[in-house]
């Protein structure tokens, strides 16, 4: 393997340090430490597990959790009054609901039902939209990540050709406007995509954010590029794997995520930082009131 790994455990922990510092910074001033809601619907597994991961982090970083879990079968309108009530509830600083919502529910609605100073996610079009104008505020945490975990290793993404694999809103967009702001060339692949392979064959920034295994073929990197993974996926041996193939995509590549132990513990770090911002920026709105 000649690409350097991205260590995303060690720079998350650096994060996560800051984060620690900055909410009891916080807590000294207030009087209270940095507030976390946390809102689960139902019981699926993979998000049971992302959840207590947050609340664990929150509680190490100095910021208080509270939980709401909600059952499968709770209805829209139950799920939007426990929005309502944190978006009321001083104590709480940042209200993350964990995706997916069960059928039925209106994902949008409930997201944007989030009062946008509170949007630890980021997803919030309010927020969404500032990042677009060059004004962020609080940012997806998963591009974030992908920028905080560049900044670290010196990779300056001013001018380089970027390309991201993916459109979503969760990811793909938002990764495409956190480059613009970074002043790189970007390029954003989805379904229309006429050639991928030439388009990332140019890229010599690459964040795959697609969500199948091994979808990018490693003879794909364009040599020394900078490989960010955001896919994390069950490969049928059971272990965990990205979307861009690692082992060839590491033979050419300068630098390159692992999964897991890249993105993932990033994205943690991240949403905790968020907290802790949007705590200070509530603040702040308060005492220029």
């Amino acid at each position: 393997m000649s690409a350097k790994l991205l260590d995303g455990k060690a720079v998350a922990a650096r994060v996560r340090a800051e984060v620690a510092q900055r909410a009891a910074q916080f807590a000294a001033r207030h009087g209270r430490r940095p507030g976390l809601a946390v809102v689960q619907v139902g019981e699926d597994p993979a998000s049971s597990v992302y959840v207590r991961n947050k609340r664990r982090s929150s509680l190490e970083a100095g910021i208080e959790s509270f939980a709401h879990d909600l059952p499968a079968n709770a209805s829209e309108p139950e799920i939007l009054a426990v929005v309502h009530a944190l978006n009321r509830d001083d104590r709480v600083d940042g209200i993350l609901v964990q995706l997916p919502l069960p059928k039925g529910v209106n994902a949008d609605r409930v997201m944007d039902a989030v009062d946008p100073l509170k949007d630890v996610d980021g997803f919030h079009p309010v927020n969404t939209g500032l990042l677009a104008q060059k004004r962020p505020r609080l940012r997806p945490c998963t591009p974030f990540g992908v920028i905080r975990l560049a900044q670290e290793y010196g990779i300056a993404l001013t001018g380089l050709r970027a390309t991201v694999v993916g459109a979503s809103n969760i990811v793909g967009r938002p990764m495409a406007l956190e480059l613009l702001l970074a002043r790189a060339t970007v390029t954003v692949c989805h379904t229309g995509t006429r050639d991928l392979r030439a388009e990332v064959e140019r890229a010599e920034v690459l964040v795959a954010a697609v969500g199948k295994a091994g979808f990018i073929p490693g003879e794909w990197v364009r040599p020394g590029a900078a490989v960010f993974d955001v896919g994390i996926n069950r490969a049928p041996a059971g272990n965990l794997v990205g979307d861009v193939e690692f082992e060839s995509a590491a033979a050419r590549a300068g630098w390159i995520t692992p999964v897991p132990g890249g993105l993932g513990p990033m994205t943690i770090a991240m949403l905790l930082s968020n907290a802790v911002d949007a705590a200070n920026f509530r603040a702040a709105a308060k005492s220029s009131a």
